[in-house]
């Protein structure tokens, strides 16, 4: 690995870190310094302190303000203004290979005022000093200093093994080991390090002793440096952690991912590298027994000590059966064991916590800030996640609360956002800022690289789109209307960002209380007036800059009766018509549809059962054809790949059997098969490719013939004998 390109970084950061340590005793000046940061490349100031009123600042913390997620170009304004500010000579890094980062919503390594200690952000600081002097000279009185100063902060609320060792890395790689989860992971359970290392190594605890830390540090750095090792030191220990990690997060995603659907009103759409907060509500014990406690240490616990640690259950029914057998046999715990894995498995950083007292009382809410751990050192709930409190208090809760100890509340929308009502006023204006910022970018050629589309048509869609602002993908079932639908979005934002996609789906009782707003019955036995998905899509897109496009998805758009569901929108989602304001049936209030909304709707022409749209509808939509990509770069790419004489057979039999299907005038190009059935094949057996033939093709060609039966068959026929 070439250190010079790869890890540009170390010697900036560490100019930086001494020219840092000269504020050790002047931090208004570093202070100043910090705001000055911000103004300079105007990205807002982080929250620091309650309300900004910031007194004190430690130097991890600082070093923290480039080290979580960013955009790069964030990042490296940041950067540029400090070297400006501290005079660092050093070249401003280029590529961050190997460092971790924080999560935003966790970004201080201390608690605001007056939830810290009197000596918390000073104990920082003399980490960051012994840890400087350790790294230049690591005797046994520069050992026995930083050691010190490790086991006082490491066991500050809110630190924890993640943060305290990556901001030891940053300020000294070569010399002290980030033990972050993906570092853990890849040392002791990956198999990339030696058995035989690994077994003399202590065992990582929630928040490690200094002398096990200093421990694995020193042995680790042995075997680095020895022969045996193909990577020479920590730094390339973390980029291996780094690369080796996403590759087995990649191949895994597809069978864990699992994502609560929005009924009716509709659900950000979520993608490969692009996460979703999830909403829990939780009991901090019985009657909240335990919510002071956790609310000053900054965590969050659930029972069930009695089986140990929770990661060691590979699902939920080893769980299950471990409380049947350390517990009680005669229960089932079905309930207890599917909470459990969600605390450990689907729970995750940036998520955010209700908590509750009972059935009629909410006491507080949190951002997630952690993994889950597992302190044996805790008397009780020792299965624990750390968290930042943002409230405590006393609100009347809406109706009346599951009694489970922990429920995922994110598909129910309407509660969700009742219970954010109770503390929005309150609420961080840097809690959401991690989800805006943490985007993957996405471009015209990786849609091009998903969708089997030739540039050319792209483009057209791209131009129809811009101009007419709705757009209806139309085709045969399985040419990947629904695929090609939001990647077509991302493309035209330029990064993956599912809080400006919305995507419904209409069908028969879908309606335009649904759609814009309508009375609907609450728990206390009246009505109340409730927005519906499009009204409050457009009134996000509302606040936003008219350069920044939002996207509004409508699967089977002409399945709904769209008279009654778009009502007064006919006339407002015209693209010359945005802007201009209606009075909305139920409400004494002006509505208008925003410039930068978009609709994408996707219709099936092969479904005999759907009716003509409505001519003043189908006016006000650009309609673009989805042909089958058989013969598109990418298929053809995809294709060759796979190296499947029998697939390339089965794949000619279909262009042919499109072909008549085509030129018949029962039917015609609309119904033609698409590619979609023949994608995404890890391997070509012949019961993969019969099973698309007689599960899927078979009955569809039923049903196009089915006062044909005996063309039917002979297609049928056509196409098994083409994976015989």
């Amino acid at each position: 690995m070439s250190e010079v390109n790869q890890f540009d970084w170390v010697d900036f950061y560490k100019e930086l870190s001494g020219k840092l340590l000269q504020y050790k005793d002047n931090r208004e000046a570093l202070i100043k310094n910090v705001r000055k940061i911000y103004e300079l490349t105007g990205i807002n100031l982080p929250t620091l302190e309650k309300d900004n009123q910031i007194i004190d600042i430690d130097p991890f913390t600082f070093f923290g303000l480039f080290n979580k997620k960013l955009t790069d170009t964030n990042r490296l304004s940041i950067l540029k203004a400090i070297a400006e500010l501290f005079d660092v000579k050093a070249p401003v890094p280029t590529a961050f290979d190997s460092i971790p980062v924080l999560n935003p919503q966790n970004a201080t390594f201390y608690y605001f005022i007056p939830d810290r200690g009197d000596d918390d952000i000073q104990d920082l600081w003399e980490l960051f000093d012994s840890a400087l002097a350790y790294a230049k000279d690591p005797s046994p009185e520069t050992i026995a200093k930083v050691s010190k100063y490790f086991d006082l902060c490491i066991n500050k609320k809110g630190n924890g093994n993640s943060k305290i060792t990556m901001g030891l890395y940053w300020i000294a790689p070569n010399a002290l080991l980030n033990l972050d989860q993906r570092n853990s992971w890849y040392i002791y359970e990956s198999g990339k390090i030696p058995e035989d290392i690994v077994k003399t190594l202590p065992e990582i605890e929630a928040k490690i002793p200094s002398d096990k830390y200093f421990d694995i540090v020193e042995k680790l750095r042995a075997y680095l440096q020895s022969d045996n090792s193909q990577l020479k030191d920590f730094k390339e220990l973390s980029y291996a952690a780094w690369r080796y990690s996403e590759q087995v997060n990649q191949e895994q995603a597809t069978a864990k991912k699992v994502e609560a659907q929005r009924e009716n009103k509709g659900a950000a759409i979520a993608d490969e590298g692009v996460e979703t907060i999830h909403y829990w509500i939780y009991a901090p014990g019985d009657g909240a027994m335990y919510w002071d406690e956790f609310y000053s240490t900054g965590i969050m616990g659930i029972g069930w000590d009695a089986i140990g640690d929770l990661s060691a259950y590979n699902t939920k029914s080893e769980m299950r059966q471990a409380m049947q057998e350390k517990i009680d046999p005669s229960r089932s715990f079905k309930n207890d064991a599917h909470a459990t894995w969600q605390f450990v498995n689907e729970m995750k950083p940036g998520d955010i916590i209700f908590a509750k007292k009972g059935m009629h009382q909410m006491i507080g809410r949190g951002v997630v800030a952690s993994d889950y751990e597992f302190d044996p050192q805790r008397n009780h709930y020792k299965n624990i996640r750390q968290v930042k409190w943002t409230h405590k208090g006393e609100w009347q809760h809406p109706g009346q609360a599951v009694m489970k100890t922990l429920t995922d509340i994110t598909a129910y929308t309407d509660y969700v956002e009742k219970l954010n009502s109770l503390f929005e006023s309150e609420i961080e204006n840097d809690i959401a800022e991690p989800i805006e910022m943490d985007l993957k970018p996405y471009d015209a050629d990786m849609f091009l690289e998903e969708v089997y589309m030739d540039k050319t048509k792209y483009d057209t869609l791209v131009a129809l789109v811009e101009k007419k602002k709705n757009v209806i993908l139309q085709g045969a079932p399985g040419v990947g209307k629904t695929f090609a639908a939001k990647r077509l979005a991302y493309s035209i934002m330029g990064v993956k960002d599912p809080s400006r996609v919305m995507m419904v789906q209409f069908h028969q009782s879908y309606s335009y209380e649904d759609f814009i707003m309508g009375f609907r019955p609450t728990q206390e036995g009246g009505f109340e007036l409730k927005h519906g998905a499009f009204y409050d899509f457009c009134k996000s897109a509302e606040v936003d800059s008219e350069d920044t496009p939002y996207f509004f998805i409508i699967d089977e758009i002409n399945r709904g009766n769209l008279s009654k569901i778009f009502g007064e929108l006919f006339m407002l989602i015209e693209s010359d018509k945005r802007g201009i304001e209606l009075k909305l049936l139920y409400a004494d209030e002006k509505f208008s549809v925003p410039k930068n909304v978009y609709i994408i709707g996707m219709m099936n022409t092969a479904d005999r059962s759907l009716a003509m749209m409505d001519y003043a509808l189908r006016r006000r939509f650009a309609f673009f054809d989805m042909d089958p990509g058989f013969n598109t770069k990418g298929f053809r790419q995809y294709q060759e790949g796979l190296q499947s004489e029998k697939f390339n057979k089965l794949i000619d039999r279909v262009e042919a059997l499109n072909a008549d299907i085509a030129s018949d005038d029962s039917l015609g190009e609309g119904f033609c098969i698409g590619h979609s059935y023949f994608c995404e094949l890890k391997e070509t057996s012949d019961q993969t490719l019969s099973g698309i033939v007689e599960f899927e093709l078979a009955p569809l060609l039923k049903e196009y013939w089915f006062d044909e039966p005996a063309k039917a068959k002979t297609w049928i026929d056509d196409l098994r004998s083409a994976i015989k």
